[in-house]
This record gives structure tokens, C-alpha cells and sequence, in this order.
């Protein structure tokens, strides 16, 4: 495991791992953005259930349009109108079920009414300003495949169909651990030389809670070997999977690796990213063991593009990867490198479509660097680039949302 794994292959491993949950659990509507969807949903209606009118106007026959029509009927939505007697309109109003009879609407704007008969100016055709029945949703339709992480438009379409309650899979309970004597909580006073305070457990329950995953704080670990099985071995047994920041890289204070080789296996280590070559996959007993970097923005790039797939996987989504676009490059790389660069870059909207700025300093340590950026661009190992070149970007906001 001493060689540099490329990205595409050791993500694709990590993926091959993966075993779904299959808990199941059945939630209001309120409550399942976010979730992943367990089974698919399967319409018993029509949406909408009528031909209905798009437009505040009047119902007629399209054939009669050229006359002056009685209007013989009020319709407003929630009310169903009786059969359009010939030679009269039906006044409508948007939503309402278009009489039995009818089979046009002309909007209100393009009509006359003067003592209760309304004049039509234009022509019409049969099926203008109709919504048909089954236009949206037809009965028996599978509106929603499962491994569907719910959105809000989602849940308005399962409510539009008259569901109450969904099923979806239980959130992964994810435990993470901190590594190093060097962190210190952020609020509990100023820090000495040589401390530093412990962002990345704010970061990886951020990003954990952004995908419905439930956090479980295993605190800061202290560089013991004995103290970091204990808490591997704890973690293990109450969480879904382990994640740790630090501790697996070949310093003499970097137990992690080694204990996780102790209780379980490591399969994967080292990987060919540019930042966070030192991430470590593997199991501690029978759960899912992934250990990230201790540099902030290693931890950031490493979960968004490995860790994050994964545990979408196990959480039973069945397209766990963000999608890429294209971009034009503001910046050169003149040195290929030997690990796949994900650079922090700004995309802008340019004359000639997306543009790519690189923040000013893509050291692995610079969390800014993420926070003052909206995009990935990837820049493959040993590929160079010059300004106006195209280059592939994953949307931050697709990875962190």
C-alpha cells in the first residue's frame, strides 16, 4: 500500500465497499428533505385529476367563438360546473374543472362582457389555456425511484399526489475523532504556542449534517496508541462508520494507522490528491474506518471527494458523485504535477461562458482558500494549463449543500 492510488481507482474501491443500510423509516412529509428515498412512489391519481382551466377567463366551445355567448354559468376553483348548454360560455376562473361540453378558454383579457354575453376577439383553438386530466402525474406512474436523496420540490410532489408519510432509509450514524495534543476547542480561551484550534470537527459535522448524516462527536483525541484504540474501538461499536482527522501519516505521533491495522484492516492508503495524500480506508472490526488528513483543507477536499461519495452509498443513494462542467481556466499551471490537483478556484459568468479564478494561495493548511471559493477545477497528474484552456470544476455547493 506504499504506492500513490489514483483518485478514479481508489474512489471507485472505496465505492465498491459500500454496503447500503437498510433500515427503513417512515416520515411526514415535513420532515423528509434531505432523506433518501427507500422505495419507489408510485401514483394512485391523476394530477391534475381534470381538464382544468389555466387561465382566469371563460369556457366555450371553439367552434362558437365568432359569436356573442351568453355566459350561462359562474365556475370558480373548488366548484364544478355543470354541461355547457350550446351557444353559451361559462365564466372561469384559474384551476377550475372546465365544464363537460366546453373545449377551449380564452383568457379574460382578450374577451368582452357587456349584460351577461361575452364577445371573444381572435381566434381559438379547442385545447387553448386547458390543462388536460393526467397532464402533470397519470395514475399508476412511478413519480419518485428510490436512492433519490428528497428535495423540497420532491416532497411538493409527493404531497401533490396525496402523500402523507414517505419511506426512507435510516440516517448513518457517523462518529468523528479528532487527532492531536496541539487542538484545542474554539471558545474555551486563547491559545499557547504551538495549539491550534479544532476546526475540523466543525467542518466534518458541517458537511455530515448538510447530508442528513447523524454526527457523533468522539472529541479530541490525544497522541496515545492505547487512548486512540480505546476510542477507535468506542466509535466503532456505537456509529455506522469512523472518520478521523490526523494521525495517519508516518510521524512517530501518528497512531491512528496503526491501530486501525490492529482492530481490522486498512485497504487503502496514500492516494495521488493534491492536497491530502495521506487518507487512509479501511474497517475496525465490521464498520467502515475512513482517515482523513489533519490539514484543514485536505480534510475539506479529501471528505468532499472520497468520504462523501462513500457514505452516500451506504445511506442508499444511487448517484453518490457531483457532477463536473467545464471552464474556461484565468490561470496557468506551467509544472505538471504527480497527484490530481484539486485547485480552489471562483467561477464568474464571462462573455464566453464559465471562468475560473485560482485563489491566490492553494496551500493545504489555507482553509480560506475553500472558504473564499466556489468550485474545484481538476487538473489531472501531469497535465499543464494555459490560460483559456478548458478545464473540468465540481460546484462546492454540489459537495457541501
Amino acid at each position: 500500500m506504499s504506492a500513490l492510488l489514483p483518485v478514479e481507482q481508489a474512489l471507485a474501491q472505496v465505492l465498491a465497499s459500500a454496503r447500503p443500510v437498510r433500515d427503513v423509516v417512515e416520515l411526514p412529509l415535513l420532515d423528509a428533505p434531505g432523506h433518501v428515498l427507500a422505495q419507489d412512489v408510485v401514483s394512485t391519481i391523476d394530477v391534475p385529476g381534470d381538464d382544468n382551466s389555466a387561465m382566469d377567463g371563460y369556457a366555450l366551445r371553439a367552434s362558437e367563438a365568432g359569436q356573442a355567448l351568453p355566459v350561462s354559468q359562474r365556475i370558480p376553483a373548488g366548484a364544478v360546473g355543470s354541461v355547457l348548454t350550446p351557444g353559451t360560455a361559462a365564466r372561469i376562473f384559474t384551476g377550475a374543472p372546465v365544464p363537460p361540453g366546453a373545449d377551449a378558454v380564452v383568457m379574460q383579457e382578450n374577451c368582452t362582457e357587456r349584460d351577461g354575453v361575452v364577445s371573444v376577439g381572435g381566434p381559438v383553438c379547442v385545447g387553448q389555456n386547458v390543462r388536460p386530466r393526467g397532464q402533470d402525474i397519470t395514475g399508476g406512474a412511478t413519480v419518485l425511484e428510490k436512492g433519490r436523496i428528497l428535495r423540497p420540490q420532491d416532497v411538493g410532489l409527493l404531497a401533490s399526489i396525496g402523500r402523507g408519510t414517505v419511506s426512507v432509509y435510516r440516517p448513518l450514524r457517523v462518529a468523528v475523532l479528532s487527532t492531536g495534543d496541539e487542538l484545542v476547542e474554539p471558545g474555551s480561551g486563547e491559545l499557547r504556542s504551538g495549539q491550534l484550534y479544532n476546526s475540523n470537527r466543525y467542518t466534518l459535522a458541517s458537511l455530515l449534517r448538510s447530508i442528513n448524516l447523524e454526527f457523533i462527536d468522539g472529541g479530541i483525541v490525544a497522541d496515545d496508541a492505547d487512548i486512540t484504540a480505546r476510542a477507535l474501538r468506542d466509535a466503532a461499536s456505537d456509529a455506522d462508520c469512523v472518520i478521523t482527522s490526523g494521525g495517519v501519516s508516518v510521524g512517530d505521533e501518528d497512531h491512528v494507522k496503526n491501530q486501525v491495522e490492529r482492530l481490522g484492516q486498512l485497504d487503502l492508503w496514500k492516494l495521488a490528491i493534491k492536497p491530502g495524500k495521506p487518507l487512509a480506508f479501511g474497517r475496525i472490526g465490521d464498520t467502515p474506518f475512513i482517515g482523513l488528513p489533519g490539514n484543514p483543507t485536505s480534510v475539506f477536499v479529501t471528505f468532499c471527494l472520497i468520504a462523501r461519495p462513500f457514505l452516500l452509498k451506504m445511506q442508499g443513494v444511487t448517484e453518490p458523485e457531483p457532477p463536473r462542467l467545464q471552464a474556461r481556466a484565468n490561470f496557468t499551471v506551467d509544472k505538471p504535477g504527480g497527484r490530481q490537483d484539486y485547485m480552489r478556484v471562483t467561477l464568474v459568468n464571462a462573455n464566453q461562458g464559465l471562468e475560473a479564478t485560482k485563489f491566490s494561495n492553494q496551500s493545504s493548511g489555507v482553509l480560506s482558500s475553500v472558504s473564499h471559493s466556489n468550485a474545484f477545477a481538476v487538473i489531472p497528474p501531469g497535465a499543464t494549463v494555459s490560460e483559456g484552456d478548458f478545464v473540468e470544476v465540481i460546484l462546492l455547493d454540489s459537495l457541501a449543500r
